[in-house]
């Protein structure tokens, strides 16, 4: 998800119980609200006794437009059976899951309403683990996690960081952004499921000696936002990765590279897979010898002798068994001529091509798609919107089972 435009009636019409446990990431729940109500979602809020100590109800009340359930014994609320109406949502979102939260669920624990409706619901349950790192790592814990998520529980996060303790380590709430983008895919359609996807991403890096090296000012937006767009879809997601300052996609799988070759490597490590989608800007060429200790200034021209890199690619698409592969096209200037060249001389069933100045290295891009029956211009949009058409459209064309 690139933006809160993406989220705009992304849950319309669902109904959602955002739970609330008793840490102090509650006050990001607050925000969390705020953005399911923004895409469409009925939100009802269940908070636990010690969730009230962080945030009040009326603030959730307020962003939710809905009562706020705080007790079983409220005979006001769903008729004095809010356990059994609220737990026929369309999913429970439980946000901060403490440490004890999460030990009273994997026991099928029922002593508050929170509890009782997760154990009663007719709906799939996520939740997003808040706790101290100590806390978060220590074995009772992680037999907790292990337990529910081998009953089917969504675990979200943790993340890492500052915590709030001051420490250090594993134990961070997800922010609200990636929780509700990450409610949003539980309810996307899986057209990729059951496939496995390997994915290259971002620029290549080719030392000429300890310090300096030949790269490109490629992002590694377009490829990781590929990746977390099939992850979406339903697939295995395998991403190798040229050197980014990018987050690794939730449910995906990376492989971090440096050069052409490391990438080669790294790309046929992971294959078989049903499908391979090179989004990397792969160094054309590479130092034929990398100096051993930095190479100092001289004042006089210094020459470099280069050698072609792999193409990994068109190795790829050569294979006996090979993939449905998918290139990307980086032109500056005659977009479909080349696009189109590349496609046919590498045989690939599906290339992407873009002009280098609309969309390396920035957050949006136009692109246009090229297959069997011709030219598909997408229109102009944030890289994430991108992705999932494309991600859509090689769906579409790959074979059926």
């Amino acid at each position: 998800m690139t933006g809160e435009t993406n989220i705009i009636n992304a849950l319309h019409g669902k109904k959602i119980v955002l739970g609330i446990g008793g840490g102090i990431a509650a006050y990001k729940s607050a925000e969390l609200a705020r953005l399911l109500v923004k895409t469409g979602a009925d939100v009802h809020v269940v908070m636990t006794e010690a969730g009230e100590r962080f945030v009040g109800r009326a603030t959730f009340q307020a962003l939710s437009g809905n009562p706020v359930c705080t007790s079983l014994w409220d005979e006001q609320a769903n008729k004095g059976m809010a356990h059994i109406t609220l737990g026929r949502a369309d999913a429970i979102l439980v946000a901060p899951a403490t440490a004890n939260l999460i030990a009273r669920l994997a026991h099928g624990m029922a002593d508050d309403l929170l509890s009782t409706l997760c154990l009663a619901r007719d709906c799939p349950l996520l939740i997003a683990p808040a706790m101290n790192r100590q806390m978060w790592s220590h074995p009772a814990t992680r037999r907790n996690v292990a337990t529910l998520e081998g009953d089917g529980v969504s675990v979200l996060g943790p993340d890492t960081g500052e915590q709030a303790c001051g420490e250090i380590g594993e134990g961070r709430m997800l922010e609200p952004g990636i929780l509700c983008a990450a409610l949003i895919d539980a309810f996307a359609p899986k057209p990729l499921a059951g496939r496995k996807v390997v994915i290259t991403a971002g620029p290549t890096f080719e030392a000429i000696d300890p310090v300096r090296g030949l790269t490109n000012p490629s992002s590694g937006r377009m490829g990781y936002a590929i990746a977390a767009a099939c992850a979406r879809a339903g697939a295995d997601v395998v991403l190798v990765s040229g050197p980014v300052a990018l987050p690794t996609p939730p449910r995906v799988r990376k492989v971090g590279v440096t050069s052409a070759l490391s990438m080669r490597e790294a790309v046929f490590g992971a294959l078989p897979a049903e499908v391979f989608v090179a989004v990397a800007a792969v160094a054309d060429y590479r130092p034929a010898t990398v100096a051993a200790h930095k190479i100092k200034k001289s004042g006089e021209a210094m020459k470099l002798e280069l050698i072609p890199n792999p193409d990994i690619l068109a190795e790829v698409a050569a294979l006996e068994n090979a993939p449905f592969c998918v290139g990307f096209a980086a032109e500056s200037h005659d977009l479909d001529a080349y696009a189109e060249s590349k496609r046919r001389d590498k045989r690939l069933p599906m290339v992407v091509g873009n002009l280098v100045a609309d969309g390396l290295g920035g957050g949006d891009n136009t692109v246009v798609i090229y297959d069997d029956a011709g030219r598909h211009p997408l229109p102009r949009a944030p890289k994430g919107a991108i992705a999932d058409w494309i991600v859509d459209h090689l769906a579409r064309l790959l074979p059926r089972d």
